[in-house]
């Protein structure tokens, strides 16, 4: 695509701090906000079955606003308003996602992609999608075991009908997912959860995406247009209609070789401020694109749950560390009781070992371990200077 000439340019560092500013991660938090007010402004925050120290939604706070307690995050995301009004709601987005409340107009592009579909990858028997739709008006909010089960056997793909049903709902947009309750959504009918302002389907694809194209340069600070369409699933002709009305402008990254755009406030004034040194979650928006991760930090990062035991490089749930703006390491934890288990760690070169010491001693102290255990460490001589940063910061 063709568009104004940039009349700005960054250099690399530049669009990486401007990046971590936008996200969240350079300079003061604000504590104020809360987990809410991180959520506004990420967009979204990604969901993940997964569970080591934490599951993805809660470590993505905690990255940015320090040991907030997990039944706060939780309580932020999903408790309603005294007038019944909830903040949040889950449907699909760069993945499946919490999404702030005041967003469920933008997806109308979606839902209607959705109920255009012609093909699904399960069938849905007759008559199932109304009985779920009747049961949940009669007897208010259910889970998908108390609508009659979420699995017809032990497969985790094998969906009962009713399962099918509530889900298909949900992706049509009839039926919204405002909590969950333990790891379960719970469903209830838009009509009632979703407040009678937002409750429409009124704006056109168009608009729908160019508010989405300008709240994903906003959450980025910066990014080239497959940056920006990644952070929503948006698709490239999508975005390119609506870029240049999206209030981004057009920038030159030394180094990128590519077109990029920003947030005209993201360039209005310098990213200082302090660095967050911490433990990330792979499916923090920081680094969920893998390209953008390389190109802004020169880190290579793969999730390896899925990979077999054998193959995998940095282990089940490589969490990359952040410190000083850069990603200096890598560590595989796991918990033992009341330990933090670094099962695998590997860090840059030596400089990162304090700066890994304090994330591993920090994420401990938020999940109520009370010492940090190592097990590998990819570099045999950088153990012992690491074990002794470790008993320092736990004297």
């Amino acid at each position: 695509m063709t568009g104004p000439h940039p009349t700005v340019t960054l250099s690399a560092d530049e669009a990486r701090r401007i990046a971590l500013r936008a996200q969240g991660l350079l300079g003061a938090p604000d504590r104020r906000s809360g987990v809410r007010g991180m959520l506004r402004h990420l967009g979204a925050v990604q969901l993940d079955t997964i569970s080591v120290l934490a599951r993805s939604h809660e470590l993505v706070p905690y990255a940015r606003l320090g040991a907030v307690g997990r039944g706060t995050v939780e309580a932020a995301y999903w408790n309603r308003d005294r007038d019944g009004r909830p903040h949040s709601f889950e449907y699909w987005s760069h993945a499946a996602c919490v999404l702030p409340l005041e967003e469920w107009p933008h997806f109308a592009f979606r839902r209607r992609a959705y109920r255009a579909r012609p093909l699904w990858h399960h069938d849905l028997p007759e008559g199932s999608y109304e009985q779920v739709i009747k049961q949940l008006r009669a007897e208010g909010p259910l889970t998908a075991t108390e609508l009659g089960g979420a699995k017809r056997t032990g497969e985790w793909w094998d969906w009962s009908a009713s399962k099918v049903a509530v889900e298909r709902a949900l992706m049509y947009g009839e039926v919204v997912c405002v909590e969950r309750r333990g790891w379960k959504r719970v469903y209830d009918l838009a009509e009632r959860a979703i407040p009678g302002d937002l409750l429409h389907d009124d704006l056109d694809d168009t608009e729908c995406v160019r508010r989405l194209v300008a709240q994903a340069g906003q959450a980025l600070g910066v990014g080239t247009r497959s940056d920006i369409a990644d952070y929503h699933r948006l698709r490239a002709d999508q975005v390119d209609a609506v870029l240049a009305d999206s209030g981004l402008v057009p920038v030159d990254v030394e180094g990128w070789g590519r077109p990029a755009w920003a947030d005209p406030a993201a360039l209005a004034t310098a990213p200082r401020g302090r660095h967050r040194t911490t433990l990330l979650s792979p499916f923090d928006s920081l680094i969920w694109e893998r390209p953008r991760t390389e190109r802004i930090f020169g880190f290579t990062h793969r999730l390896e749950a899925y990979v077999p035991k054998a193959r995998r490089v940095y282990g089940y749930f490589a969490m990359p560390v952040l410190a000083g703006g850069r990603l200096v390491g890598r560590v595989d934890p796991a918990r033992a009781g009341r330990t933090l288990v670094a099962r695998q760690v590997t860090l840059a070169n030596r400089r990162a070992v304090p700066d890994v010491a304090r994330a591993l001693v920090e994420a401990a102290g938020w999940v109520d371990c009370a010492d940090v255990r190592l097990e590998r460490v990819d570099a045999p001589e950088l153990r012992e200077p690491l074990i002794a940063e470790l008993a320092a910061l736990t004297a």
